[in-house]
C-alpha cells in the first residue's frame, strides 16, 4: 500500500518533485566537484614533493651552512695558467662544490637510523659543478707609425727620445686579443647504491639502460637525467667527464612526476672523491616506521643529534607557492564554504517546497485521517516521498559532479609550483634543488597538470547528503501534515 500510494503521488506531482530534486542535485554536484578538485590539488602537491624528496621519504636531515670564514667569500673561484707561450691559450676548469648545506659525517646517518620510529635512513651528497671552458687570444703591440719593435739607427727608441728621419715617438698600443669562455653549471648527486629506495634517485625510473648495482659502490659509472642526456647528446655507453675523471653512462633516468632537479647521479663514494669530502654527506633521507609519528621522530632526531635541521614533507609543503598554492587555497577555503552555503540553501528550498506542497494537500490528508490513517502513517508517507526526491536529486547530482570532474581532468589545466628556500642554506630540506654554493636562496619552478579524481568516499558523501536533504524536507512536511485534522478537509470542500 505504501509503495503504490508513493508511486501514484510522485507521478501526480512530477514538476514539484523535479524542482526539489534539481535543487539538491546542484548542491551535491558542487560538493563533488570541490572535493575532487581539492583531491587533485593534494595529488599535485604530493607530486611536487616526491619529485624533490624521492619516493617514500618522510623527512630529510641537514645541517645549516656556516658563514664563510674571514678572507673567504664562499663563492667559486678559478685560476688559470698565465703562460704566454703561443698566441692562443686554451683553458678548461671544473669547480666542484657541495650544495644544500654544511656537510655531515657519514656516521650521522647511522645515528639517525638508530632513532626510535625510524625505519631507514640513507645519506646523499649533493654537488654543484661549474665548468669554465674557453681560450685566451694574445694581443699584439702596434705603434701609430707602424714601426713598432724597430729601434732604427740613430733613434733613441725610448719614450720622449728623438729619432731621426721624423719617425713617431708615440708609445705602442696593444691591439686585438681577448678571451672567449663558456660557463656551464649542473648538479650532481651521490647515491648510496646499497639502498636506492630512498634518496635523490628514488623519485625517478630508469627508462634506458640500468641503475647502479651493489658492487658499483666506487665504480666510475653514472646515471643521467633524461633532460640532461638530451641536452648534451648522451647515451648509454658514452662517457661523461667531470673534473678530469671519465664516467661511463649506464642509465637514463626519467622523473616520475616532474622535471628532475638533479642532472647526474654517481655512486656516493665517487661523489665524495670529486668534492674532496670523504665520508661526508649533505642530506640524510629518512623514512618513518609510522606516518602518524613523523612529528615525534622529528623531535627525537633534533633532540638527540645536535646541530641538525629536520624538514618534513609538511614543512616543505608550506614553501610551495605559485598558481598551485593559490588554487589549493581557493578550493579548500572558498570552495568549502561555498559548498556549505549552496547545500544549506538547497535543503531550505526543498523543505519549503515540501511544506508548501503539503499545504495544498489538506483535503487529501484530512480525508485519509477520516478513513482511519494515524498521524504517524501520514508523516511516514510524506517523509517517504521526500526521501525519494532526495535520492533522485542525489543521482542527478552525482551525474553532474562526475561530468564536471571528468571535464577538469580532460582539460588538465596547467598549474605552476614554486619551491622556495626553507632557510638556513639547506634549501628544500637539503635535497636537490636547494640552496647553491654559499647558501643563497633559490626557487625551483615546476609545472603540474591538474586532475580531479572522484573517490568512493566522495560518492558516499553525496548519497548521505541526498538522504539528509530528503529527511530534512520530509520532517518539516510530515510535521505539518500530522497536525491536520479531518475537519480541515471538510472545510476545504467547496
Amino acid at each position: 500500500m505504501f509503495g503504490i500510494y508513493l508511486k501514484r503521488e510522485l507521478g501526480r506531482r512530477k514538476k514539484a518533485a523535479l524542482v526539489i530534486a534539481l535543487g539538491l542535485a546542484l548542491g551535491i554536484a558542487l560538493v563533488i566537484t570541490v572535493n575532487s578538485v581539492s583531491a587533485g590539488m593534494t595529488q599535485a602537491q604530493d607530486k611536487v614533493l616526491k619529485s624533490l624528496y624521492g619516493l617514500g621519504t618522510d623527512m630529510t636531515v641537514t645541517k645549516t651552512r656556516s658563514a664563510p670564514t674571514s678572507g673567504s667569500s664562499g663563492r667559486p673561484n678559478f685560476q688559470f695558467d698565465a703562460s704566454s707561450n703561443g698566441s692562443d691559450k686554451t683553458q678548461s676548469s671544473d669547480r666542484v662544490m657541495t650544495q644544500g648545506g654544511q656537510a655531515l659525517a657519514s656516521s650521522v646517518v647511522t645515528k639517525v637510523a638508530q632513532q626510535k620510529g625510524v625505519a631507514s635512513a640513507v645519506g646523499a651528497l649533493t654537488l654543484n659543478v661549474t665548468k669554465v671552458d674557453g681560450s685566451f687570444t694574445q694581443g699584439k703591440a702596434q705603434s701609430s707609425g707602424g714601426n713598432s719593435g724597430n729601434s732604427g739607427s740613430g733613434g733613441q727608441g725610448g719614450p720622449g727620445g728623438s729619432g731621426s728621419g721624423g719617425n713617431s715617438t708615440a708609445a705602442p698600443q696593444v691591439q686585438g686579443g681577448g678571451a672567449n669562455f663558456d660557463v656551464n653549471s649542473y648538479s650532481v648527486a651521490g647515491v648510496d647504491v646499497g639502498d636506492q629506495t630512498l634518496g635523490p634517485l628514488a623519485g625517478s625510473k630508469i627508462t634506458t639502460g640500468r641503475t647502479f648495482t651493489a658492487a658499483q659502490s666506487n665504480a666510475k659509472v653514472a646515471v643521467v637525467s633524461k633532460s640532461y642526456a638530451k641536452e648534451n647528446s648522451l647515451k648509454v655507453g658514452k662517457t661523461l667527464t667531470i673534473s678530469g675523471t671519465k664516467y661511463t653512462v649506464i642509465g637514463i633516468a626519467t622523473p616520475d612526476s616532474s622535471e628532475s632537479t638533479t642532472d647526474v647521479y654517481l655512486p656516493l663514494k665517487q661523489a665524495q672523491t670529486l668534492a674532496d669530502a670523504k665520508n661526508k654527506v649533505t642530506t640524510i633521507y629518512v623514512k618513518a616506521s609510522d606516518s602518524k609519528q613523523i612529528d615525534a621522530v622529528k623531535s627525537a632526531i633534533q633532540k638527540n643529534i645536535s646541530g641538525t635541521t629536520v624538514t618534513t614533507s609538511a614543512d616543505l609543503a608550506e614553501t610551495v607557492s605559485g598558481s598551485l598554492s593559490t588554487a589549493s587555497n581557493l578550493a579548500t577555503s572558498v570552495g568549502k564554504w561555498l559548498s556549505i552555503a549552496v547545500l544549506a540553501a538547497a535543503f531550505l528550498v526543498s523543505a519549503l517546497l515540501t511544506s508548501s506542497a503539503v499545504s495544498r494537500r489538506v483535503r487529501e490528508f484530512g480525508t485519509l485521517k477520516a478513513l482511519g490513517w494515524p498521524s504517524r502513517r501520514v508523516t511516514r508517507q510524506v517523509v517517504g516521498e521526500s526521501v525519494v526526491n532526495g535520492l533522485l536529486g542525489g543521482a542527478l547530482g552525482i551525474g553532474l559532479g562526475l561530468a564536471a570532474a571528468y571535464a577538469v581532468t580532460a582539460i588538465s589545466p596547467k598549474l605552476t609550483a614554486q619551491l622556495g628556500n626553507t632557510g638556513g642554506g639547506g634549501g628544500m630540506g637539503g635535497g636537490p634543488g636547494g640552496g647553491g654554493p654559499g647558501g643563497q636562496a633559490s626557487q625551483n619552478t615546476m609545472e603540474i597538470a591538474l586532475s580531479a579524481p572522484v573517490s568512493m568516499t566522495t560518492i558516499a558523501l553525496a548519497v548521505g547528503l541526498a538522504v539528509a536533504g530528503g529527511l530534512i524536507a520530509g520532517a518539516m512536511g510530515g510535521w505539518r501534515a500530522s497536525r491536520m485534522r479531518p475537519a480541515d478537509a471538510l472545510r476545504s470542500v467547496s
